[in-house]
């Protein structure tokens, strides 16, 4: 079986799909890890606690007599697969200290994390969990932790520069495929940082490190004990612990557009939208522009896997915020503009997926976005058919907005209107080359209008 474009870096196993299902292969040479990890009662331990991805083996394969090959796996599957650029500041912050927690828990096993990649966390059922099995090898007293310095550049410098330069910090991570370099980090913290010195030091020492002679730092092995470790990862903690992240000012409110709905129209547009979801039913659905998920969540409440997309930070901590605290499991929120969405990057570009060659939905929802995709971004209505039609498979429910609403007459008090085209008329034309339209619906009170469309063969 063909490994996935990701999963090439460990010798120890390798991901491959077989029929729209992932596994894993763990070979010959990780097979006293796994065994450990299984009979010392660690995985058990964790599962318990929800903070790894559970398996079972998978008997009688194709590849049982490979002799490279211990045995074959089968995670459960995971909806929805996002990367730490799309995350935002709680995100990435629960990642970081679900890594720690799992690096203290596998101390008390004999066990250690050999990475810390921020890409072996998933948020899978409203959780994070580690994906990663074979990130998990046996421990020897004395031994360092190999993972601390990949640990400061996945977390803790994206985690610091988000929270004391500029939370779109977190997008670096998209740049920097394998952790943001810390001599860099250190430069762009503020000199008030150093007076948080259980942070800076984490970042200093590994800085200083890569600017004398990198090949020439070696951390002395037998030098560190484990009640040395243990403190390691307590200081770490602490420094995650104290960063924070919110909108300053506010409890969020100025974060969110103006709406100029009536009480009776916003009425109208939830038992629109969720009159179309009770109909069709789908079983993955996408918001795209969502906000904080106000609809998304018409949908996760009826148990469908949904997603909501927004280009704000704040409104996605606010939902990711409100998903933690009412236990929600049927939603995932995630930072994305799409006009501009994660592209495919890393080795051979295929490394990390873009969002087009992500799976899609079977319903998408467009609320209240087009004017600000076609005016404020200048894109023309074929543009916008041709992306809609990428991220679904099947419906497409797009709230249209003329110009004649206070929203976009906002939008052009800044700007020339150029937009000769737009309105309601080649609006229809243009989606009705790749879309049926299936039904229309007028917001009552409101000048706006809620469309069902199809998506053709």
């Amino acid at each position: 079986m063909k490994p996935l474009n990701s999963s090439f870096r460990d010798p120890s196993g390798y991901i491959f799909n077989n029929n729209d299902k992932f596994y894993r292969v763990v070979n010959n040479s990780y097979k006293e890890n796994l065994d450990h990890l299984e009979d010392s009662g660690l995985y058990d331990k964790l599962l318990e606690s929800k903070k790894v991805i559970p398996y079972e083996q998978v008997l009688n394969t194709s590849l049982d007599s490979d002799k490279d090959v211990y045995k074959v796996i089968i995670p459960e599957q995971l909806g929805f697969v996002s990367y730490p650029y799309e995350w935002c500041f709680s995100q990435l912050k629960d990642a970081a200290l679900l890594t720690l927690d799992i690096q203290r828990e596998s101390l008390k096993y004999d066990m250690s994390l050999k990475d810390a990649s921020a890409y072996n966390v998933q948020f899978h059922r409203g959780l994070p969990v580690m994906i990663d099995t074979l990130s998990f090898e046996k421990y020897s007293e004395g031994d360092p932790w190999v993972a601390y310095k990949q640990f400061c550049q996945h977390f803790l410098a994206p985690l610091a520069l988000a929270s004391y330069v500029d939370i779109k910090s977190i997008k670096l991570l998209q740049l920097y495929i394998d952790g943001i370099p810390l001599d860099y980090a250190i430069k762009q913290l503020p000199v008030r940082f150093i007076a948080k010195f259980s942070i800076f030091i984490h970042l200093y020492l590994h800085a200083k490190a890569q600017n004398s002679n990198a090949n020439n730092f070696k951390i002395r092995k037998n030098n560190v004990s484990k009640v040395a470790m243990l403190g390691l990862i307590s200081s770490l903690r602490s420094a995650i612990d104290s960063l924070k992240w919110a909108p300053v000012g506010t409890e969020w409110g100025e974060y969110y557009q103006a709406t100029n709905y009536s009480t009776s129209s916003m009425s109208k547009k939830h038992q629109v939208i969720d009159e179309i979801i009770f109909s069709l039913s789908p079983s993955v659905l996408w918001d795209i522009g969502g906000n904080n998920g106000e609809f998304t969540r018409i949908a996760s409440n009826k148990g469908i896997d949904s997603i909501l997309f927004d280009i704000d930070y704040a409104s996605i901590e606010k939902s990711y915020r409100k998903s933690k605290k009412e236990k929600e499991r049927n939603l995932a929120s995630f930072v994305m503009d799409f006009t501009n969405p994660s592209p495919s990057i890393g080795w051979n570009n295929k490394e990390r997926l873009s969002i087009f060659n992500r799976k899609p939905a079977d319903m998408v929802l467009a609320l209240a976005l087009i004017h600000h995709l076609c005016i404020s971004n200048n894109l023309p209505f074929n543009f916008v058919m041709e992306f809609f039609a990428r991220i679904t498979s099947k419906y497409l429910v797009i709230e249209f907005v003329p110009k004649s609403d206070s929203q976009v007459k906002r939008l052009l008090k800044t700007r020339e209107d150029i937009f000769i085209n737009y309105n309601q008329n080649n609006f229809e034309n243009n989606f009705m080359n790749l879309f049926n339209i299936i039904k229309t619906i007028k917001v009552d009170d409101s000048e706006r209008v809620i469309y069902l469309m199809e998506k053709k063969i």
